[in-house]
């Protein structure tokens, strides 16, 4: 999540803003709903407030993840990551984690009220927004003096860790949401790429390694039944189709094109790494059951194989259409 906000381009994200954002709030809302009446029809109603109702809550909000990483692989491989179409897919990607955090924290929340919830996510912003100002500051002057410089990753990533602290600690946020808005911060300076690239290599050496094996060892087969399985696959389809039908019709609203509003849902609907750490979260505070790892690993795979493979052939047969704010 941290290099994910290095590699935010603000410039780009503010250009898509409005869209983006409208594409992002359905993208989320659409697949959340999907998600929670989905566990509802399989394991019941309940009523809201109750612990069941978290469950089935936080099973929809799994749903809601985008992986911003394996989207912009895809575009920049497909030659559209700089078009307008190509940065609206993006920005909406990045600004789904954003509202993502929201519901992390009120579907997580099952002793906390949702108006709490949302006191403490603004509060965290505000405080981001000062802490923001200051350490961007006092990075680009250390960058500065010390440009290329391992002391620039090494105090890059304590900033990261200390926001991730900073935001589950005392505003109850997700840690997630700290280490990206840590990225976001520093990825105007410099050497941002730099600290990217560097960060990047502690990923695939460490970070990532450790991160999966924990998933590996926390998932529960024993309780693997057919119920669960037939519950895994429809759980992939929900997620699919929600989110192809969420960004879709939103990016429709935004004046695009059928294809390119198939392209922009179609784009918004890998999960990757962003699904596994959402429900890794639910599984810290208890309204996830490992043995539902089963449906996550299922819908990573499926997503993340099937979403290059069909922007490949739709930026093939139907080529992007100039939008009319660019006209």
């Amino acid at each position: 999540m941290f290099t994910t906000g290095l590699g935010t381009n603000l410039k780009e994200l503010l250009r898509a803003g409005p869209i983006a954002t409208l594409i992002a709030c359905v993208g989320v809302a659409v697949p959340l709903g999907g998600g929670t009446l989905l566990y509802s029809l399989f394991y019941g109603f309940s009523a809201v407030g109750s612990p069941e109702f978290y469950k089935a809550l936080f099973i929809g909000t799994i749903m809601t993840a985008t992986s911003v990483s394996i989207t912009v692989a895809t575009l920049q491989e497909l030659g559209h990551l700089k078009s307008f179409l190509g940065t609206t897919i993006v920005s909406a990607a990045v600004i789904g984690i954003v509202v993502l955090t929201c519901v992390l924290g009120a579907s997580s929340g099952t002793g906390t009220g949702l108006g709490k919830v949302l006191l403490n996510t603004v509060l965290f912003f505000v405080a981001a927004i000062i802490i923001g100002l200051v350490c961007h500051r006092a990075m680009k002057w250390l960058d500065n003096r010390n440009p290329h410089t391992q002391r620039i990753t090494i105090v890059s990533m304590a900033f990261c860790f200390a926001m991730a602290y900073i935001a589950e600690q005392y505003f109850g946020i997700a840690d997630i949401t700290g280490a990206y808005i840590a990225g976001i911060v520093l990825c105007s300076i410099q050497d941002a790429s730099y600290v990217e690239r560097r960060v990047d290599i502690s990923n695939y050496t460490l970070f990532a390694p450790v991160f999966f094996a924990s998933i590996g060892l926390k998932t529960d087969i024993s309780g693997l039944t057919a119920e669960i399985l037939l519950f895994s696959v429809c759980f992939v389809v929900i997620a699919l189709v929600t989110k192809i039908i969420g960004c879709g019709l939103a990016a429709k609203i935004c004046r695009f094109n059928w294809g390119d509003s198939l392209k922009v849902g179609v784009g918004m609907m890998t999960r990757g790494e962003v699904a596994l750490i959402v429900a890794q979260k639910g599984l810290e505070v208890g309204v996830v059951d490992p043995v539902y790892f089963t449906a996550v690993i299922l819908l990573i795979v499926v997503s993340s194989v099937l979403t290059p493979l069909a922007l490949k052939v739709l930026f093939t047969k139907m080529p992007p259409q100039p939008h009319p704010s660019q006209a």
